[in-house]
């Protein structure tokens, strides 16, 4: 077991910390190079932080100019959806005024109403006349 012990104990360090002494050529240059990597670093540091500062400000300007675009388009739908609601309240009063007038006029009453339309507006009635019979030819070829 002594020779174990004894063995252990001969071997030389890797490193022997009287070999490098303060004040030395090597620990000189060794502190320059720190210093420079450590100026090198607070110089991208500060480079990253520059770059950081200007993406913040320039997000902050495109978040303007997105609340801008949001605003006008909030407002385009708002004057568009009074014009659609609008148009909607036109034809339901338009379909309720035909109900009633269903409701009220009977089968001659309309008829003679038609007949009317149809004194008044003649170029229209041969228009309609064209369009209809066409789609009428077309149903009844589709069939065939």
């Amino acid at each position: 077991m002594d020779n174990v012990n004894r063995e252990s104990t001969s071997q030389e360090p890797y490193w022997n910390p009287e070999d490098h002494v303060a004040g030395d050529a090597d620990s000189g240059a060794g502190t320059a190079a720190r210093m420079k990597l450590a100026d090198k670093a607070a110089d991208m540091k500060d480079r990253v932080t520059d770059f950081g500062r200007k993406a913040v400000d320039k997000l902050d300007e495109s978040r303007e100019t997105a609340a801008g675009a949001l605003d006008a388009t909030a407002t385009t739908l708002h004057s568009r959806g009074d014009q659609i609601s609008g148009a909607a309240h036109s034809a339901a009063n338009k379909i309720h005024a035909t109900a009633n007038y269903v409701r009220q006029t009977n089968l001659k009453g309309m008829v003679d109403d038609i007949e009317d339309i149809l004194k008044r507006y003649p170029a229209q009635t041969l228009a309609a006349a064209a369009v209809l019979g066409f789609l009428v030819g077309r149903a009844f070829r589709r069939y065939d």
